[in-house]
């Protein structure tokens, strides 16, 4: 019988590195690892591509997943809605996949509450300061959206203890690998044991 893959949610806040931290834990699986594509209202960024990085969906396309059931969580950050596409990531489970859905807090939540098997993973800065530091070098944002972020991230990294591990973002090759421990570690415990009895 095949072996039903671990949901993993992994978040943190903005600048704190996650997205780099996941995509080299999904090099580092050999394929083992399915990386959810998350729905989104917001514009298109010139380093975007429909399907890889998002898909995209104006505000009603959008409400109207969520009123049929099609997404597993949903959040509006930022005057945008982005959530998590509900078939994508069950046909991937199925197949033994393991599947990481790289969301906001808020989502992460709703997932914790709707899928307690979840394994929910928060990507931490070393400190409040090193954050800060990333957001401003990233030189992408405003002023304005940077301390728009940072006290975000006061809420954000307030919520760390909901969260089942935190990994400590000081060095992205490590980081990544604890991903994949924590992974690991799932397969281990009784409730991935009996889910995969049933």
């Amino acid at each position: 019988m095949q072996q039903k893959g671990t949901l993993m949610v992994v978040s943190g806040p903005a600048g704190v590195g996650k997205g780099t931290v996941v995509k080299r834990a999904c090099e580092l699986s050999e394929g083992k690892i399915h990386l959810s594509i998350s729905a989104t209202t917001r514009a298109p960024r010139p380093i975007d591509c429909e399907g890889v990085t998002y898909y995209f969906k104006t505000k009603d396309e959008f409400r109207e997943m969520i009123a049929n059931n099609q997404v597993l969580e949903w959040a509006e950050y930022v005057g945008n809605y982005y959530g998590t596409p509900r078939k994508p990531v069950e046909d991937a489970l199925s197949r033994g996949l393991d599947v990481i859905l790289e969301i906001e807090v808020q989502g992460a939540m709703q997932i914790k509450k709707n899928f307690p098997d979840a394994v929910l993973t928060f990507i931490a800065p070393p400190s409040y300061e090193e954050l800060e530091k990333r957001l401003r070098g990233r030189g992408t944002e405003t002023e304005e959206q940077i301390l728009s972020r940072l006290e975000t991230a006061k809420g954000e990294l307030a919520l760390m203890g909901e969260y089942d591990y935190i990994i400590v973002n000081d060095e992205i090759e490590q980081a990544s690998r604890d991903i994949i421990t924590v992974l690991r570690a799932d397969k281990l415990t009784k409730h991935f044991y009996f889910k995969n009895e049933q």
